[in-house]
């Protein structure tokens, strides 16, 4: 269809497939800790909580976009794991709070350290200003996309 302007599907090709391979990067990170990408973002978002690095669990798939089945599930492993606990919520005595585990503290803080040297060796070859150029033109189609 040789009148067809075919550009942006390079575009988006080129996106998608950026997308797939920083995904393969950044999981081979979290497997260095014994993590998978849903159990680095649990508890990385209950450590950006602070202290004492406890949420509600509506909190947390509200703030993870997931479904309350899905959390519970994701939360029942990583109790298991030995990562969080779950005690009442002194607040609210129908509710119960996830906390993360001295030994899931402990984790992610290492986690996340090499997660983020990870992220800047992954933009580096970018430099400074191509990062700056990218960031903005990503967040001018994140704001479109979102509309």
């Amino acid at each position: 269809m040789p009148a067809l302007d075919v550009g942006p599907m390079g575009v988006i090709g080129r996106l998608n497939r950026c997308a797939a391979l920083m995904r393969r990067r950044l999981d081979a990170t979290f497997e260095e800790f014994g993590l998978s990408n849903w159990e680095f973002d649990v508890l990385a978002t209950l450590r950006r909580s602070g202290a004492p690095h406890q949420l509600a669990p509506t909190a947390l798939f509200s703030q993870l976009m997931v479904t309350s089945g899905t959390m519970t599930h994701r939360l029942q492993r990583l109790e298991a794991q030995g990562w969080v606990t779950r005690a009442p919520n002194p607040a609210d005595a129908r509710s119960m709070l996830v906390q993360l585990s001295p030994a899931g503290l402990e984790l992610i803080e290492r986690a996340v350290v090499a997660h983020v040297e990870n992220e800047k060796n992954i933009i580096a070859p970018l430099g400074a200003q191509g990062t700056a150029e990218l960031d903005a033109q990503l967040r001018k189609v994140l704001a479109m996309l979102e509309n």
